[in-house]
């Protein structure tokens, strides 16, 4: 549990996001939420831009932080199957939990970074180890354009979490391997 209250804030902040949407997203609701005196978030990040611009950067620090991790932690995978089940787990945790709180938020931001594009810039999105191991395994598979393919295959996957976060549902193993399937060819 962090302590700075700024981070305080700002996980509180993408909390209240994922809860009430982006009308929701204000300073008193955050006050609220991280259970602080009102207006401690306004003395903080004087406007809501300040406000969504910290939780943005807390959101994607959690993030990057989460695919390091996976990245480091998961040895290049030896098959199909095994990547797909490296996949399968990760959606599963976006779709679930703490996952999928920060997914709704995320997605939020996402359409908001259209009007403002300062977190664009923020949002892009970032290299990291999972991505790496990704681009590593269709590279070692004989994929010439593992850079694009690892693109469109994780761009896909993220379309099957966002609609599985609007829609409702799970994504099944069959929908992943199809995906992996398609970037092998």
């Amino acid at each position: 549990m962090p302590t700075d209250r700024r981070t305080v804030l700002a996980d509180a902040a993408i909390g209240v996001l994922a809860e009430a949407g982006i009308r929701g997203l204000t300073h008193r609701a955050v006050d609220r939420a991280a259970n602080l005196p009102p207006g401690t978030t306004s003395a903080y990040y004087r406007t809501r831009q300040a406000l969504l611009t910290a939780l943005v950067r807390r959101l994607v620090a959690l993030d990057q932080a989460e695919l390091q991790a996976i990245g480091e932690q998961a040895p290049l995978p030896r098959s199909a199957e095994e990547l797909v089940a490296g996949i399968a787990a990760f959606v599963e945790q976006r779709l679930t939990g703490e996952g999928r709180r920060r997914s709704l938020a995320r997605y939020a931001c996402a359409i908001e970074s259209v009007h403002y594009p300062e977190l664009q810039e923020i949002l892009m999105p970032r290299q990291n180890a999972a991505r790496q191991t990704a681009r590593d395994f269709l590279a070692a598979q004989g994929v010439a354009d593992a850079e694009d393919r690892t693109v469109t295959l994780l761009t896909c996957v993220d379309g099957l979490v966002f609609d599985r976060l609007v829609g409702g549902g799970t994504v099944s193993d069959q929908e992943i391997r199809g995906l992996v399937a398609a970037a092998l060819r």
